[in-house]
């Protein structure tokens, strides 16, 4: 895979004809670069290097742009922090992923699917190769964030874990975690479909879901661990 900066993105969103934008625009079309791997890099950035750094253009409407920065979250920051060999997991299938990928986020697909790889890409930006990105790679996946929001991956584990927050003042931190770990499984999943398209259905769900219960384990284990009994469990028994 070759490093695609950020700011090479940008520049080439900002550089299109304004009509164009502002047709985008009106339509309430919105565009935010994230990088998988690289946490916080300025869009101004250069500098995009080092193991399973993906950049992502999250293709969004207006009124979605608070998820959309979860999204981002998911993978600028949870990404590099779950266990190492959760990563190691996506190594060879990041390795051939495209130099960059179309995030199309939705509300919810007719299907009733969390997300689909596109064996085309649809996003009118992205459809034809651009000198201004060095004739990129580039590949399309979409994710219904309100299906994932209520999908249950791991029902029992899920529910055993959630208890574990219940008395304390960390539930809503726990839960905004586990939606960002769902949206990061999810993309990982059709991202693996983008790149190995006859890789069966069993295997590349198989990958994703233990990526997301070992995430999930882990953060959990980790905060359990940094917890005030006094402050986190105490405290809102007295409320």
């Amino acid at each position: 895979m070759s490093a695609l900066a950020p700011a090479a993105i940008t520049g080439y969103l900002d550089s299109r004809p304004r009509l164009a934008r502002w047709i985008e625009w009106l339509r309430g079309r919105r565009y935010r670069v994230a990088v998988l791997g690289a946490p916080a890099l300025p869009a101004e950035s250069s500098d995009l290097d080092g193991p399973g750094q993906l950049p992502v253009v999250i293709v969004h409407a207006w009124r979605d742009a608070p998820v959309a920065a979860r999204v981002a979250l998911a993978l600028e920051a949870d990404w590099p922090s779950v266990p190492e060999s959760c990563r190691e997991a996506y190594d060879s299938i990041l390795a051939c992923a495209p130099w960059l990928v179309v995030l199309d986020l939705r509300r919810s697909n007719r299907c009733g699917c969390l997300g689909h790889r596109h064996p085309v890409v649809r996003e009118e930006a992205f459809a034809e190769p651009h000198e201004a990105l060095s004739g990129a790679v580039v590949g399309e996946v979409d994710i219904a964030w309100r299906r994932v929001e209520a999908w249950p991956a791991l029902p029992l584990e899920e529910t055993a874990l959630d208890a574990r927050f219940f008395e304390g003042s960390r539930l809503q931190e726990f839960r905004s975690r586990q939606f960002r770990l769902r949206l990061l499984s999810v993309f990982l999943h059709e991202t693996n479909h983008l790149v190995f398209p006859h890789e069966p259905e069993e295997s590349v769900r198989g990958r994703s879901l233990a990526f997301y219960r070992d995430a999930l384990r882990s953060y959990v284990e980790e905060t359990c661990a940094t917890m005030s009994f006094t402050i986190d469990r105490s405290f809102s028994r007295m409320e």
